[in-house]
């Protein structure tokens, strides 16, 4: 009898998230938005009526605008979805 070694087992499966938490990251990125787009207004209607961003308006503009950014990085990584890590044995 001779000694036939089994074979290797076939890689895992990449695992997914559920459709319900990338809806939810989806909505909570378009929410986000929203203050993103009253900065763009608002700092705009600022720019275009005074030629310069108030002082007490300014630090609001930049925190919707940052705010905004957030949502689109939320979007962005809920469709993009999570990478699975690489099987060891497939690395060159």
């Amino acid at each position: 009898m001779s000694n036939i070694e089994p074979p290797p087992p076939p890689p895992a499966a990449p695992t997914q998230r559920s459709g319900c938490l990338t809806a939810l990251m989806v909505i909570s990125g378009v929410i986000l938005l929203l203050p993103g787009l009253c900065a763009l207004l608002f700092g705009g209607a600022s720019v275009i009526d005074g030629g310069k961003i108030d002082s007490d308006i300014a630090p609001l503009v930049f925190l919707g605008l940052t705010v905004g950014i957030g949502g689109v990085v939320l979007i962005w990584a809920a469709i993009k979805g999570r990478k699975a890590p690489t099987h060891p044995g497939t690395q060159p």
